[in-house]
């Protein structure tokens, strides 16, 4: 059969790769596993379930939930009745789903536990449309989502491949709300055929198929993560959603999964954990350790010695191949995206054949417009890899990468004007970020078109690249680059305190609280010395010359990061403005 809208997924996997655990959660510490029959029949009750309650076709259901085997059927479910699934963060405050229920005129949810049932109930007079809210977790006093695949007719069936065959390729499935970094939330309007051409387009470029396992923990409701979910399911690969970010490690021991997606910032805390058990080692085991990391920093695709080879399969034996039991012994390739990836990581994680493909794309793209892939002439380290087919990119004049093919959005919900903002009169999407092309093929991304700032000596700065160059250091965890309309730039470091606490261990340095630790001339003095270190990398206009350490990290619950993990710049500028007069105050 040809899959044309997203529905089709299941029914194409059920004809081609039937799977006895096409989906799988850990419930009452114990995998609860369901076959592809299973997941068709649960969506047709939800389907059933959802057009006796009254939904038609472009009423618009929302899901507010952890990853789990529910949230497939529910999507699914809504997809084949016509009506608009609206996915929603977990982890958003309580005005942003309000504004996005109003926004899109929701009248029923689904949400995973009793916090989230709360959250959304306490505003529930302030939303109009919103007629029921189901969880999937048992909550008293609360309609369990049960209830609404009992409200399926036996025989009723036919109804929804009535409904289904009206359902076009080009209409409206989903309205996926951007975190922004700045803003008010904008709805993306994403066509079935949005997102099953991006699915076409990347699935051959995977090595993927249906003998494998894939371990699921970024949302669902992100475009990345749903979008791999769709190609999972197109090539029968059985997708386990791990308990939650805390059991990611033991889930990916006792599921040996051949693939994960991931956003750097987690493999950068993997990579960090790794050096610290590192630093733990004595004697020679720590001399190994280290000196297998150094030698995987030095790793290039291709053009190494017979003599570097060698000593890599040496310390792919003693040392790296204790990272791929970690991951669960199975990994053929992790795939990176939502922000850039600090090459040393590809190398390192690549040279103890642990390969990361870096992705690039935006969910008003579908989202994926470029990537790596595994053959070695097709990646690059340092890049987001080639351009995907049928997709065009163009690096505009003054340098943002536009983008245009079928993979593009319909528009922002209820904004044209936005919608005219980034989709020009020949159709191209402008994308935001800046970018060039190396050698000729591969796409690299240098900044966003927005953070680039001009000092007040008329220099521009772009804080990406220095950001990330910085925490290839141990020692730092999160950057962020100030100086617009200032003399010079500076930064605010949030250290990473593990390392940095085992670094004051062994000089003797204490301390009673983080507070008092980040203001120790001590330490000080070493983020001094890693700050010459890398200045070294960068032109005098871009070098930092001043910087704040932090004694807390920034998280998505204190808002200095959005729920993808990228920098809310604004609210960080707000939350520490008085620290950053400080620093200017010479």
């Amino acid at each position: 059969m040809e899959v044309k809208r997203l529905f089709d997924i299941p029914a194409y996997q059920l004809e081609k790769y039937p799977q006895e655990d096409a989906l799988a959660a850990k419930v009452d510490g114990k995998w609860v596993k369901y076959s592809t029959e299973d997941f068709i029949e649960h969506a047709a009750q939800i389907s059933l379930g959802l057009l006796a309650l009254g939904i038609k076709k472009d009423d618009k259901v929302a899901i507010v939930s952890n990853n789990r085997p529910e949230w497939n059927f529910v999507d699914i479910g809504i997809l084949q009745t016509g009506a608009i699934n609206v996915p929603l963060y977990p982890n958003i405050s309580e005005d942003e789903y309000k504004f996005c229920l109003n926004d899109a005129e929701v009248q029923i949810v689904f949400v995973s536990d009793e916090d989230l049932y709360k959250k959304v109930n306490s505003i529930k007079k302030d939303v109009p449309s919103l007629r029921e809210i189901y969880t999937f977790n048992r909550v008293q006093g609360a309609n369990h989502w049960t209830e609404v695949l009992e409200l399926a007719i036996d025989g009723e069936r036919s109804k929804i491949d009535e409904i289904s065959a009206t359902i076009k390729p080009d209409g409206l499935a989903t309205i996926i709300y951007t975190s922004g970094t700045t803003g008010t939330p904008k709805g993306v309007m994403l066509s079935h055929s949005n997102i099953i051409s991006n699915l076409l387009a990347t699935i051959d470029m995977l090595p993927i198929d249906h003998t494998h396992k894939a371990l699921s923990f970024l949302p669902l409701n992100h475009s990345f993560e749903r979008m791999a979910s769709y190609v999972y399911m197109y090539a029968g690969v059985s997708i386990y959603y791990a308990e939650s970010k805390d059991t990611i490690a033991d889930n990916l021991k006792e599921i040996h999964p051949h693939f994960f997606t991931t956003v750097p910032m987690l493999l950068e805390k993997v990579y960090d954990k790794i050096n610290q058990k590192g630093l733990e080692l004595t004697g020679i085991k720590r001399k190994l350790f280290f000196w297998a990391v150094n030698l995987g920093l030095e790793y290039e695709l291709q053009g190494k010695s017979w003599w570097y080879r060698f000593k890599l399969k040496l310390a792919n034996k003693l040392i790296f191949s204790k990272w791929r039991e970690a991951l669960g012994g199975n990994i053929v390739c992790i795939i990176s995206g939502g922000a850039a990836l600090q090459a040393r990581l590809a190398r390192v994680f690549t040279a103890g054949n642990i390969h990361i493909l870096e992705g690039y794309g935006l969910t008003e793209t579908s989202p994926v417009i470029s990537t790596n892939c595994l053959e070695f002439e097709s990646r690059k380290f340092g890049t987001v890899g080639a351009v995907i087919q049928d997709v065009e990119v163009k690096i505009a004049e003054d340098g943002e990468i536009l983008s245009k093919g079928p993979n593009v959005m319909m528009g922002y919900y209820k904004r044209d004007d936005l919608t005219k903002e980034v989709i020009d009169q020949d159709g191209w999407f402008h994308t935001g970020d800046i970018g060039i092309f190396v050698d000729e093929k591969f796409l690299k991304i240098t900044d966003r078109k927005k953070e680039l700032f001009k000092t007040s000596g008329g220099k521009y700065v772009a804080p990406q690249p220095i950001e990330n160059k910085f925490k290839e250091s141990v020692f730092i965890d999160q950057m962020m680059v100030l100086g617009e309309n200032r003399k010079f730039v500076t930064a605010l470091i949030t250290p990473s305190f593990a390392n940095l606490e085992d670094w004051c261990s062994k000089n003797n340095i204490a301390y009673s609280s983080k507070e008092e630790l980040v203001k120790d001339p001590k330490v000080v003095g070493k983020y001094e010395e890693i700050t010459g270190q890398m200045n070294q990398n960068f032109g005098h206009t871009e070098q930092i010359k001043k910087f704040e350490l932090l004694p807390s990290e920034w998280t998505v619950e204190t808002k200095e990061l959005t729920p993808t993990m990228k920098l809310k710049r604004r609210n960080i500028m707000e939350k520490y403005k008085d620290l950053v007069e400080k620093i200017y105050d010479v």
